[in-house]
């Protein structure tokens, strides 16, 4: 069958915390992401990508319901993701795809699944209330514990935690496309492989460690900004991140980037492997390749660290699709967000009507924007955060060369980006950017009314701060996390069944061969 009158697979590939800025793909000229850049060169690439909601969570709970965080009352890292909301996974499935999820999603909640089929390993973070932020604290409230230990602890490493996460990510993977391609069904697949690197702490194998000369290292382009001159969320951010009790030097923060952009190179060579094992299995002639990460990482610039604003490290992320049997490869620079990846996958898969929304949502189709044609759709990007770091809830709109953040209390801030692209000068209040300002505030709160998602959220967090200390109070309580299972009785050779081992072993070979008759009579 021609390869472009099928329905395709999707191969969904993501990267925990990876900045686009960090990208050969997209501009940076020292770090080494052979595998990411030559993915790039056969993508539509969009070079202005954002996610919904910078930190993990509510990042993904938005892309994976294509509706806005407060929507859906993802307000946090242990925000509950209510099995009531259908996600990608859902709606693939009901359009007759096969949906299986390996790696890193960070599920709050019963659910675990919402939608897979299959889950193939567990998760590496709680699913649990362990991490409700609690504003009544103040900004000093660390229920992660984070701090500046992963920027004063960089180097490299012989193993990590999330080492073992990846590399069983990886295995896993790439076994069940060695599966699909031995076993092909009449269903395609829907494979999520979500990888945690190069989330911190900034630690990395001596391998790649050493791909990079330390000197050539690259400091932030923008210096460390006073605390006096900070607006006052990256204020709180600075408490938050327990800036103010570490002396963090010069020579930290190169090793914090050289591990960085080692752990860069680490998951490239993880995504170079599954999409060897893409190719190799001849699966890739009939599979839409989509690559992005749920967050950006600030890695020192403005004196900043990890992620939780609006600042451009933080907030974008890289995004690319390949399938170059419908999409011809080319860069893309309208504004567009995670959200838009729920309803582009469904105008791949099928026509809309076999597969209708049952709830409206907040993404647009980037369909338009792949086959390079006229796109009539309003590109304003809305992202948000209220999770731990900050003591109210924030919003940020992005539109045409502007960058408008709002948070409740506190002062806006509007910046001009194609004048200003390190976002250094604040235009709010001023006389001659009124207008544009007044036009973005009122998108802003179009359906989002700040004061009453601040108190929604106070409360959110006042029950489930309670749920929490229950929950730790008795040994008994569930634990949610998943379990994976792999039912090991019909795997390799059971004993069972007519067929002998010869011709079990057979059938798992691949490119499969069709089995050879005796020619020879026996003479006995």
């Amino acid at each position: 069958m021609n390869p472009t009158t099928q329905t395709p697979n999707i191969l969904f590939l993501m990267a925990d915390q990876l900045a686009p800025q960090a990208l050969p793909a997209y501009g940076h000229a020292r770090v080494i992401a052979p595998h990411i850049d030559a993915l790039a060169k056969r993508s539509v690439v969009f070079d202005s990508a954002y996610c919904n909601f910078p930190i993990c969570a509510p990042s993904r709970f938005s892309m994976l319901s294509g509706r806005l965080p407060h929507s859906i009352a993802a307000y946090d890292n242990a925000s509950e993701f209510s099995s009531a909301t259908p996600t990608m996974a859902h709606y693939l499935k009901h359009a007759g795809y096969q949906t299986i999820l390996c790696g890193k999603m960070h599920f709050i909640g019963a659910d675990q699944l919402h939608g897979f089929e299959e889950r193939m390993t567990t998760d590496i973070y709680p699913a649990d209330f362990a991490w409700t932020p609690d504003w009544t604290q103040g900004p000093a409230h660390r229920p992660t514990g984070v701090s500046m230990r992963p920027v004063v602890e960089a180097g490299p490493c012989v193993r990590s935690m999330q080492i073992d996460y990846d590399d069983e990510v990886e295995y896993k993977a790439n076994q069940r496309l060695y599966d699909l391609a031995r076993t092909p069904q009449q269903q395609p697949f829907f494979m999520t492989v979500s990888y945690t690197h190069p989330h911190p702490p900034f630690v990395a194998p001596e391998r790649f460690w050493n791909l990079y000369s330390h000197e050539d290292i690259d400091m932030p382009r923008v210096a460390d900004i006073p605390y006096d001159q900070l607006d006052v969320h990256s204020q709180w951010l600075h408490i938050a991140h327990a800036q103010n009790l570490y002396d963090v030097t010069p020579e930290h923060v190169r090793r914090a980037r050289h591990a960085y952009y080692a752990m860069v190179s680490y998951v490239d060579e993880k995504i170079g492997s599954v999409l060897k094992t893409l190719h190799e299995t001849g699966l890739d002639q009939n599979t839409m390749v989509v690559f992005a990460g749920d967050h950006g990482e600030m890695l020192g610039e403005r004196g900043m660290w990890f992620k939780q604003c609006f600042f451009e490290w933080s907030a974008r992320v890289p995004m690319m699709f390949s399938l170059p049997t419908r999409f011809k490869p080319h860069r893309v620079k309208a504004h567009v967000s995670l959200v838009d990846l729920l309803p582009t996958f469904l105008d791949v898969v099928s026509p809309r009507e076999v597969v209708e929304p049952v709830t409206a949502l907040d993404g647009k189709s980037l369909m338009p924007l792949l086959e390079g044609i006229e796109d009539t759709h309003d590109r304003t990007v809305i992202s948000e955060y209220s999770s731990e770091g900050v003591c109210a809830a924030s919003r940020m709109v992005r539109t045409g060369q502007y960058k408008y953040i709002y948070t409740y209390g506190l002062e806006p801030l509007l910046f001009d980006l194609e004048t200003d692209p390190d976002e250094l000068v604040n235009l709010s209040g001023k006389s001659i950017h009124a207008e544009i300002q007044k036009q973005m505030h009122e998108r802003l709160i179009q359906d989002w009314d700040p004061s009453t998602i601040h108190q929604h959220i106070l409360q959110s967090q006042k029950e489930r701060l309670f749920l929490a200390q229950v929950s730790q109070s008795s040994e008994f309580y569930p634990n949610w996390a998943f379990q994976p299972f792999t039912d090991e009785s019909k795997r390799f050779i059971r004993g069972s069944g007519a067929a002998g081992p010869t011709s079990i072993k057979a059938r798992a070979r691949f490119p499969y061969v069709e089995p050879v008759a005796p020619n020879r009579k026996d003479k006995n």
